[in-house]
């Protein structure tokens, strides 16, 4: 995981989203399976149910954990899921081990296993969590 406060040259979250973000796991998934139908990945195949298990994690901790979604990306590049997320809380993610009284755990290490990639960057406003995600 790369860890690193945003550059001048760093897009701003509001120049990464195109138009508002979603405001639950659900809606963040659906906009992620139109991508990948539009690539051609099949819905029913491991590549996506990786994809969609990322996004629901990392969309879900920044409501959970994070003051809400500030920005989404979803995109398609040479053979890759590129997907960001962030949020207004500049707290980076650390690993922790649930408990009976504090359940979970478990969705920032299944992220940093199911993507290739997973970049972490804070800026003025939160953080930004990126991840590559190999479709092929």
């Amino acid at each position: 995981m790369n860890t690193s406060p945003a550059s001048e040259d760093s897009p701003s979250p509001d120049e990464q989203r195109p138009g508002r973000p979603p405001e639950s796991a659900a809606a963040a998934r659906a906009r992620v399976c139109e991508v990948l139908r539009l690539a051609g990945v099949g819905l029913d195949s491991v590549t996506a149910a990786d994809a969609l298990l990322v996004t629901s994690e990392l969309v879900t901790n920044a409501i959970r954990h994070g003051g809400g979604v500030t920005a989404f990306r979803a995109a398609i590049a040479d053979d890759v899921l590129l997907l960001s997320i962030g949020d207004a809380d500049p707290r980076l993610p650390a690993p922790r081990t649930g408990t009976v009284e504090r359940p979970g755990g478990y969705g920032w290490p299944l992220v940093q296993r199911l993507a290739e990639r997973v970049d972490c960057r804070t800026h003025p406003h939160g953080k930004t969590i990126s991840t590559v995600l190999r479709l092929a």
